[in-house]
């Protein structure tokens, strides 16, 4: 099996050619990447379907990649690799500060980009330690979907895992029946409005078996439900 399993990949990335280059290798490598011209439009595509890893570009017309990447580690522990034509230290540690989890200086060899995105993602993908996730509370592994709580991965149904990291992504918000039903894919054609108040029910009971205490699912009269982080 490739490398990339097909797994997808955010590049964000203004300059046409070296976007070309990175999705070429990308696709020899068994990834579907996704390329995105600009900040905005990628942290919206990453809120509704987030990808196994991000590739980004420091210089962005609009949003920057600085932003861009400070805004995704709002609500999201995607790996990020950041790409850049300035070398200088500080760049490179502004970058790192703001949430990224590698930095490859312009011009840069396509093979060791490629290189850099696998062992990214080896250390994404499981890798959560138990300390890490205690810290944190709570931890949505994208690339191995799955969600740690209080240290402890919990036994998430394929279903359960989606509806969860819908909410737990975008804390505060309300996301109605049908919205969650999206989230399900290909599941969502045998399911239903009730279906999803028994996935959260099977949710919450699962929550419970690690952290008794854990109310942070809320029942929202005639939304739907609500993550409160």
């Amino acid at each position: 099996m490739s490398d990339g399993a097909g797994r997808s990949v955010f590049v964000v990335e203004d300059e046409p050619k070296i976007a070309a280059v990175l999705r070429d290798y990308l696709l020899a490598g068994g990834y579907a990447p996704r390329l995105f011209r600009d900040g905005g439009t990628a942290l919206a595509a990453l809120r509704d379907d987030p990808p196994a890893a991000m590739i980004l570009d420091l210089m962005l017309p609009g949003m920057t990649g600085l932003a861009l990447c400070q805004a995704v580690r709002g609500f999201s522990a995607v790996p990020i690799m950041m790409l850049t034509a300035r070398a200088d230290e500080i760049d490179r540690l502004r970058g790192l500060d703001a949430g990224a989890d590698d930095y490859v200086c312009k011009p840069f060899s396509a093979r060791e980009v490629m290189a850099r995105l696998a062992a990214l993602l080896r250390r994404a993908e499981g890798r959560v330690t138990a300390d890490q996730a205690a810290a944190r509370r709570h931890v949505v592994d994208t690339a191995g979907r799955r969600i740690a709580w209080r240290g402890q991965w919990l036994p998430l149904s394929g279903a359960e895992y989606a509806i969860a990291a819908a909410l737990m992504q975008q804390p505060g918000r309300v996301f109605s029946r049908d919205q969650l039903l999206d989230r399900l894919g290909e599941r969502a054609s045998d399911s239903s409005d009730r279906a999803i108040d028994s996935h959260i029910k099977n949710i919450r009971k699962k929550l419970a078996t690690v952290d008794p205490e854990a109310t942070c699912i809320a029942a929202v009269y005639g939304a739907g439900y609500r993550f409160d982080g």
